[in-house]
């Protein structure tokens, strides 16, 4: 059967590059997995493909995606914390290696480890070790929140808060989930914590310091949910049904911490659209905002456990062949988020991908986003690697 969605690529005058598998691929995946999508590809610098299709109506088939569409970046959000965390290294103002209570004195003390709340089972819990114990909040570091290995749960019931001042409570007073450093449990408390951090130590919202910092910097239009969504730009991906807030989301963070968080965290909560998320990739690249040695030390291995390896912020390349950062080379550094979005940066082949969906629109049982994206992924190196030979 033929599809009938609207594609729109760009492409540089001079390239003679073909991602025309990569962009089939996509294309077949619309609407079965995701409603919308966009693609750039960055390769020695300079954006060598640029790709959006589907549409922001699927059920209607109107309002074709373009490549001004805003996406819910959800944990791809993470990058852009650490990257304004790290400028603030460079100045001095902080050490990765200072305890997280020298910038947050209200993360302290000791702390029992306990089960924490399932995210993608509401009234279910998560249990990470079965031993007993407590953990020293002085003693984690902000390297430790950075590597995910601080000890601290996944997840916590941000939105089950009645504030965001309550919520915010909630996080500097948690629980841990196993002993710091024990192993590596992806944290979004973490970075939450992180993102208030970097709050205080920028002398503003992190909103502000981000774009202080970062966007402004780079030139990139990425932002926050803004405080008055029906304000919002309505050339956005719309995301889930939210059960629990009732209403399709679209204009609005996606992620319920994050949203009971006021649309700004440490986590998640940015929208962008992929060739600005490509072009910050390809700042760590250029070092055009952190220096090469400190971009080194981010991408380097922090923390390993069971396969999964962590920089600072980042996540590495993964040897498991089911993962989306596998096909590219063992350098590669990224991050995924989980409304249906990721970036990638494999320095070995100077190349960077964006690839930008809205695959939860449809829910979160069932997803085919990670299969897609290793199919894509496989797909641009084939391409780059046959345009090399």
């Amino acid at each position: 059967m033929e599809n009938s969605q609207s594609i729109a690529i760009h492409y540089q005058p001079f390239t003679i590059m073909n991602f025309s598998k990569a962009t089939s691929i996509l294309s077949q995946a619309i609407p079965a997995i995701t409603p919308a999508a966009q693609m750039v590809i960055r390769h020695r610098g300079v954006v060598v493909h640029d790709v959006a299709l589907g549409f922001l109506d699927p059920e209607t088939q109107t309002r074709p995606a373009d490549a001004e569409t805003l996406f819910d970046l959800a944990s791809v959000t993470k990058l852009f914390t650490t990257a304004a965390f790290m400028t603030l290294v460079e100045q001095g103002k902080v050490s990765v290696d200072d305890p997280v209570r020298s910038v947050l004195p209200e993360f302290s003390g000791v702390r029992p480890i306990q089960p924490y709340e399932n995210p993608l089972d509401w009234g279910k819990t998560v249990s990470v070790t079965d031993q007993p114990g407590i953990v020293d909040a002085d003693k984690v570091t902000f390297r430790n929140l950075l590597a995910h290995n601080s000890g601290l749960p996944a997840w916590r019931a941000f939105k089950d808060q009645p504030d965001t001042e309550s919520a915010i409570r909630l996080a500097l007073g948690t629980f841990f989930s196993y002993p710091t450093g024990e192993r590596v449990v992806y944290s979004d408390v973490g970075l939450i914590l992180l993102g208030l951090a970097v709050g205080r130590l920028g002398g503003g919202p992190l909103d502000e310091v981000i774009y202080q910092r970062v966007t402004q910097p780079l030139g990139l239009a990425c932002h926050f949910q803004p405080p008055n969504p029906p304000q919002f730009p309505q050339n956005i991906a719309p995301t889930e049904f939210c059960k629990w807030r009732g209403r399709r989301i679209v204009g609005e963070v996606h992620d319920e911490s994050a949203w009971r968080l006021g649309g700004v965290a440490g986590h998640a909560g940015m929208f962008a659209h992929a060739r600005d998320v490509a072009a910050f990739g390809q700042s760590f690249l250029d070092a055009s905002l952190l220096r090469r040695e400190t971009i080194a030390e981010m991408t380097r291995v922090q923390a390993e456990f069971n396969g999964t390896r962590r920089g600072l912020g980042f996540a590495l390349w993964s040897p498991d062949p089911e993962a989306s950062s596998n096909p590219f080379s063992p350098e590669t550094f990224g991050h995924t988020g989980f409304t249906g979005t990721c970036l990638w940066i494999d320095p070995q082949r100077s190349l960077v991908v964006a690839l930008l969906t809205d695959d939860v629109y449809g829910g979160r049982e069932g997803r085919g986003i990670a299969d897609l994206r290793v199919q894509i992924h496989k797909a641009i190196v084939e391409s780059v690697e046959s345009d090399i030979s």
